[in-house]
């Protein structure tokens, strides 16, 4: 009687190694790979290159495989204990790290009707992270990036996006992860905040830099970075306006661009009520939303709606229903403002929210009320975390101190120890060293 015998695999980009432990399973009897949905990987590492379909076509027609099933979860035990495999094979890659305990969950499981694990030694020379890195390097098209985030909300449960306000800033949130026992955690995107970018050339947050000294910044951070992009469009302009500048971001491969719903001279959300604002009316706003909607050349870019209700003092009852009227005009998500240092305002909306009979993908952006975290957020259906402006803040005050340094001793030494050492920086930059 033939054995069974299940590999599992993300096959992102299948390489020799991916080959050997296949026939290394075919030389025990018939092969089931277990192929990671998008949602199985995406808990534990960044979105694969190639949608769930894509690579099942791949591995498909890889000699050796009799079949290919969905693993639903990182985890192998549901598919184990449906399949019942003489034999699980796998590089022996897994024995430390995040699969470690995968790892002891396919032998407690195989043991139970006497299966074997065989694990095939590790391919020398081959590596799917250096693959994926150098893959970052030759960096992505603005088609791939533009659906990214469509994509990403399809498959993860909640995302998190830091602030840009330059190349650099855009290079940290590309490359800074860290290592936790539930996987890799890093940053999804980038926010093209009009503070932050305001701010870094030395104006004030009121529109005062045009779209095009905007769009100029903003390619930069594109040229090195692969992650998608939301870009805050402040009040958006004049309707007829928004509609090039829609035009011009999904032309990059911008993901999303999300507008306020005030009018006039824009003054930055946190000031509230002390400084003049005026908000829009209901029905002048969706047509802008609407003309926003109409001007994309494909349904991949979105247009996200911000409602500054809370924030100006207009109560609970105007922002639910400028969230019901704005979704009816076709936003593609709500994105709500709350000053208030305690999360309980804003987490009543978000429960009211909820309850809309329709509903769109919900941000939040916690600078006030920074105390809640992640997990609080995605509890209350937060679907995106923005952090608006945490990398720019935290800038200034080091620059300020170097600064105060060199002039008070005559020299740099004393804040070498606030400076990473110049290897850092090379490192940082691709292709810096030549």
């Amino acid at each position: 009687m033939t054995k069974r015998v299940y590999v599992g695999m993300s096959a992102d980009m299948v390489h020799p190694g991916h080959l050997n432990v296949i026939k290394r399973g075919r030389e025990l009897g018939e092969v089931t790979v277990g192929l990671l949905t998008d949602e199985a990987i995406a808990s534990y590492k960044r979105m694969p290159f190639m949608n769930f379909d894509q690579r099942r076509q791949v591995i498909e027609n890889i000699k050796g495989v009799s079949r290919v099933v969905p693993q639903a979860t990182l985890d192998y035990v549901p598919n184990l204990e449906a399949f019942r495999p003489d034999y699980v094979v796998h590089g022996d890659d897994w024995r430390e790290g995040v699969q470690k305990q995968t790892r002891e969950h396919v032998i407690e499981t195989l043991s139970q009707w006497g299966g074997t694990l065989i694990e095939v030694a590790y391919t020398e020379g081959i590596s799917s992270s250096v693959m994926r890195a150098a893959i970052r390097e030759v960096g992505t098209t603005p088609e791939i990036r533009l659906a990214s985030l469509r994509r990403m909300l399809d498959v993860k449960p909640f995302l998190r996006f830091l602030d840009i306000h330059n190349a650099l800033s855009g290079l940290i949130i590309e490359d800074t992860y860290v290592d936790t026992p539930g996987g890799r955690r890093e940053f999804d995107g980038m926010w093209g905040s009009s503070l932050t970018d305001a701010t870094a050339k030395g104006k004030p947050d009121i529109e005062g830099v045009d779209v095009s000294a905007r769009i100029a910044s903003l390619n930069e951070v594109l040229e090195v970075t692969t992650k998608p992009v939301i870009y805050d469009g402040g009040t958006g302009g004049r309707p007829e306006h928004f509609v090039f500048t829609v035009k011009t971001l999904e032309r990059l491969g911008v993901s999303a661009v999300i507008i306020e719903d005030k009018i006039g001279l824009k003054n930055n959300s946190l000031l509230g009520t002390n400084v003049p604002q005026a908000q829009d009316t209901i029905e002048d706003f969706c047509r802008k939303i609407q003309a926003g909607r109409n001007a994309r050349a494909t349904e991949k870019f979105m247009v996200i709606a911000r409602i500054e209700s809370l924030v100006l003092g207009k109560g609970m009852g105007d922002a639910l229903d400028r969230a019901r009227e704005f979704i009816g005009a076709g936003a593609d998500g709500i994105m709500i403002h709350s000053r208030q240092e305690s999360p309980d305002e804003i987490v009543e909306f978000w429960r009211l929210y909820n309850d809309l009979g329709e509903r769109k993908p919900l941000v939040a952006v916690p600078s006030t009320y920074n105390f809640i975290t992640e997990d609080e957020l995605q509890s209350h259906g937060v679907n995106i975390v923005i952090y608006a402006n945490q990398l720019l803040r935290s800038v200034y005050p080091t620059m300020l101190s170097t600064a105060k340094s060199i002039l008070s001793h005559g020299r740099s030494a004393e804040c070498d120890s606030q400076m990473f050492p110049l290897d850092v920086l090379f490192e940082l930059i691709p292709g810096a060293r030549g």
